[in-house]
């Protein structure tokens, strides 16, 4: 195997790690479980909507952004918002040492730093999909009997940064999750 395909393979086993790398959060809500694959696959999901919202943003650096937003965490873990105040960790140098020897290593540092920097238009709605894929997830455990998620739900909300974040947010926090697939259609339920 080349020393290029070599580097790539490695590269691809350390973004799986983030398969198994849990979302702590979860803990402290007292319900749900994720791990930070299954959140980047939602927020990628959400930042493709959002651009088609918005029809001016880049769709491909958007969704760059959304899907490897949390690489970092493959090298550092999880850390939540409680972790946040007491440990600390460099993201920049996991991503710098993820992106390393890669062809396309310099595309993700300057996707990244464009990410953290959070000034395009871009990066807010990438980091509006973020916020919106944790929104999605508390709304669903709140109908199940959360009482925490509508909590979470009040600062998720005071995060969003644009129109479009803010516009799905409040769709998201009065629709039912089941909706989509239950219809309320009774001949699909007793029908055999």
């Amino acid at each position: 195997m080349s020393g290029d395909t070599a580097r790539l393979v490695d590269f691809l086993f350390e973004a799986m790690m983030l398969k198994r790398t849990p979302r702590t959060g979860y803990q402290f809500l007292g319900h749900g479980a994720e791990n930070v694959a299954e959140h980047s696959f939602g927020v990628t999901v959400l930042a493709f909507l959002l651009v088609r919202m918005n029809g001016q943003a880049d769709l491909t650096r958007t969704m760059q952004l959304a899907l490897f937003h949390d690489l970092a965490e493959a090298r550092t873990g999880d850390l939540n918002y409680m972790n946040k105040r007491y440990a600390t960790m460099d993201e920049d140098r996991a991503v710098a040492d993820a992106a390393e020897g890669l062809p396309f290593g310099p595309e993700l540092m300057s996707n990244w730093q464009e990410w953290r920097e959070g000034q395009t238009l871009e990066a807010r709605l990438a980091a509006d999909a973020d916020q919106l894929d944790m929104a999605l997830e508390l709304r669903r455990l709140k109908t199940l009997g959360s009482d925490q998620a509508e909590d979470w739900l009040f600062y998720a909300q005071k995060r969003l940064k644009t129109d479009e974040g803010k516009k799905l947010f409040d769709e998201i926090v009065v629709s039912d999750p089941a909706r989509w697939w239950f219809e309320r259609r009774e001949e699909y339920w007793v029908k055999k």
